[in-house]
């Protein structure tokens, strides 16, 4: 918006299938049973290599555990 080039009405290509694979993730990790409980914004296209799950926005904000986020980021 700074630049003056996000054009609001326009979809960027984020899926719901891509949010709701990211927050599952999270959940696996967790062990959160309550769908919906974490919100992943996600960005990018709808390949394995252009989804950008940005894991360091969610809310309510989540902790990763080292030994756990090499795989996650790395699926």
């Amino acid at each position: 918006r700074k630049a003056g080039t996000l054009d609001a009405k326009k979809v960027f290509g984020v899926t719901t299938l891509d949010v709701v694979r990211a927050e599952t993730f999270i959940q696996e990790i967790s062990g959160e049973r309550k769908t919906g409980k974490v919100v992943i914004p996600v960005i990018g296209g709808h390949s394995g290599e252009t989804i950008v799950p940005l894991y360091s926005l969610a809310e309510p904000s989540v902790e990763i555990p080292k030994d756990k986020y090499d795989a996650l980021v790395n699926r």
